[in-house]
């Protein structure tokens, strides 16, 4: 049994709910209404042929939402600053979400409106809603005036495009939470709950005066259930899960009695996935077991994320207090290289019956890619390798495992890749390739940088560093032409200029320090 079938065994005895029968579904008698798919434009924005084509391939497979986090490409008219330089035109919007609406899709936006919302905060004429000065990630829900204004005017221009009947107000890992004077002071005199909830009920009634259902994060309510009945009766949570213990952000019970609809959320990308690994073992069991569980917990929705980032921000300041730009902390690669694991959710999405990992990608390999089973296994095995980290200077795995022994992990991965010989879907197996040999990549500087930091390294040393840095920089360009290659008409030419340029910044850091050792 899995980890996450035990926990729902052990839930339902807490809870005195009763198991669910088991029965055949189909698209008509499904108890799980909602099945959809999040895109994340924070960064990584998609062109929109490109959006429009992936979402033409999600429409005749039973998906009928998309959650659009739109961020800084929406073109918002009366709040123009928060719009960033890949902003969709309003004509761009309105032809997408009609798209949408042929193929029977529903297109829910998800505004952020407590957390994550840097975007906006970063521009001066919203500092009073910040909770931090420095930290523009939170909005201060002790300003309920000003954030009334403001979400109101976003929403009621969301309203006007979308045609889904909900909204989704984000309220996920809101981090300073209680921070500031006033909001230290509130959560003290009644409780962190309350003031979470407060905020949280105040966006919820303004989405439902406008005619909408509000859809929250669950986290944070786990964290802090005590005045979640505060709510609208409309209120969905969305139980967002990727591969832990139910409980982990609080009493998993307490949402389950909550009395709201829940919806339940995997991902095909997220921690600990960056530019240089994508855990891939960890991805398809969370799609299989989640899915499952959700279905047990008689979830009536469940939707896909994939995140391009984490939505953690590096601030870069010009003085003290005047903030120059914004950068994502972790870039990952792009949803073209995913078509694997978005199959796998779709299919696992579209029926009760476990598709167990190995089965499918055996299937995935011989109809996509022309492999027999031998060398489907093999590419399962490069896939799923070594799915560790470095995490200044060491190795996030269990067991001891130097850089080095985890970069001829690596090494291996790209050969067994590269020895396989696809007779079909070659330009899609191009970003396993593409993705391996970024993995390489990283791994060699990172196996430089662990020497360099090493107690033996002395000044006679960095010319000979130097110059492996400068081959290693040489062999950047390959990789970049290629991210080029397979990303062209699928991310925006400034976006794909700027994860090339990004890549391989911690590279010239070093190798123009060494460089200047004599």
């Amino acid at each position: 049994m899995s980890a996450y079938l035990k926990c729902f065994v052990l839930i339902m005895l807490m809870a005195g709910l009763q198991f669910p029968a088991s029965a055949k579904y189909t698209a008509d008698t499904d108890p799980v209404v909602v099945k959809g798919f999040h895109l994340d434009m924070r960064i990584q924005v998609m062109q929109m042929p490109a959006l429009k084509e992936f979402v033409g391939k999600l429409a005749g497979r039973g998906i009928n939402t998309i959650i659009m986090e739109w961020e800084g490409s929406y073109p918002f008219i009366k709040e123009p600053l928060i719009s960033n330089r890949h902003a969709y035109t309003p004509a761009q919007v309105a032809e997408f979400i009609s798209y949408c609406k042929s193929l029977h899709m529903q297109v829910i936006p998800l505004q952020q409106s407590f957390g994550h919302v840097e975007y906006i905060l970063r521009n001066n004429k919203y500092a009073a809603l910040r909770e931090d000065q420095h930290d523009f990630s939170q909005v201060c829900p002790s300003e309920p005036e000003l954030n009334k204004k403001l979400f109101t005017a976003l929403y009621k221009e969301l309203i006007a495009t979308h045609n889904s009947p909900y909204i989704h107000i984000g309220g996920d890992e809101t981090y300073l939470l209680g921070r500031c004077a006033k909001c230290k002071k509130h959560a003290e005199e009644t409780s962190m709950s309350r003031l979470y909830i407060d905020h949280i009920k105040m966006l919820c009634d303004i989405v439902v005066s406008l005619g909408k259902k509000p859809i929250v994060w669950a986290d944070i309510a786990l964290q802090y259930p005590d005045y979640i009945k505060l709510l609208p009766k409309e209120t969905v949570f969305i139980d967002w899960n990727y591969g832990w213990d139910l409980s982990r952000f609080g009493d998993h019970t307490k949402l389950l009695h909550s009395g709201y609809e829940i919806w339940g959320s995997p991902a095909i990308r997220s921690y600990p996935d960056n530019y240089f690994i994508t855990d891939w073992g960890k991805h398809f069991n969370n799609i299989k077991d989640f899915i499952a569980l959700s279905r047990k917990l008689d979830y009536k929705g469940i939707v896909m994320t994939s995140w391009s980032t984490s939505g953690a921000y590096s601030s870069v300041f010009e003085t003290e207090n005047d903030l120059i730009d914004l950068y994502a902390i972790r870039h990952v690669y792009p949803l073209s290289g995913f078509s694997i694991l978005v199959e796998y959710y779709l299919r696992t999405v579209a029926t009760t019956k476990e598709l167990p990992v190995d089965q499918f990608i055996g299937d995935y390999c011989s109809s996509h890619y022309g492999l027999d089973k031998t060398a489907a296994t093999k590419f399962q095995k490069a896939l799923f390798a070594a799915p560790y980290s470095v995490e200044q200077g060491k190795v996030t795995s269990l067991e001891e495992m130097s850089v080095g022994n985890l970069l001829d992990s690596a090494k291996n991965s790209l050969n067994i890749l590269k020895s396989l010989q696809p007779s079909k879907g070659q330009q899609e197996f191009r970003h396993y390739l593409l993705m391996a040999e970024i993995r390489v990549y990283y791994l060699t500087y990172m196996k430089i940088e662990a020497e360099v930091n090493a107690p033996s390294f002395v000044a006679a040393d960095a010319p000979a560093y130097a110059s492996r840095l400068k081959k290693l920089l040489a062999d950047e360009q390959k990789l970049s032409d290629e991210f080029t290659a397979l990303n062209s008409g699928f991310l925006y030419p400034a976006a794909i200029a700027e994860e090339n340029t990004l890549r391989s910044q911690k590279i010239n850091v070093l190798y123009n320090r060494l460089a200047k050792v004599k």
